[in-house]
C-alpha cells in the first residue's frame, strides 16, 4: 500500500482519487498527528467487506474446506459436459 501526507493529498487530491479508482490500489494518508485513512475504489472496498463476511461466517468456511479437501482428494463433484457448456456460454 502506498502512503502520502495529508498535505500532499490535499495538493493532488484528483490525481490521487483517480489513481486509487483507476489501479484498485489502496492509499494511506497520514496526518500530522500520526492518524491516518485510507482511500481506496469503491470496487475495491465491496471486495474487501465480501471477505470478510465469508471469513466470519463459520458455515461458509466450513464448505469452503470441505471443498478444498474433495478437490485435493480428487472426490469432488465433477459436472457433466452439459452443466459446463450451460457455465461456459455466458
Amino acid at each position: 500500500m502506498d502512503f502520502v501526507s495529508v498535505n500532499r493529498f490535499r495538493d493532488n487530491l484528483k490525481a490521487f482519487v483517480e489513481q486509487a479508482a483507476s489501479n484498485h490500489t489502496p492509499l494511506k494518508v497520514t496526518r500530522r498527528s500520526g492518524e491516518a485513512f485510507v482511500v481506496m475504489s469503491a470496487d475495491e472496498w465491496e471486495r474487501e467487506q465480501e471477505t470478510l463476511y465469508v471469513l466470519q461466517n463459520s458455515s461458509l468456511m466450513r464448505q469452503l474446506a470441505e471443498s478444498a479437501a474433495t478437490h485435493t482428494q480428487g472426490t469432488g463433484y465433477t459436472p457433466k459436459e452439459e452443466e459446463i457448456n450451460e457455465i461456459t456460454r455466458l
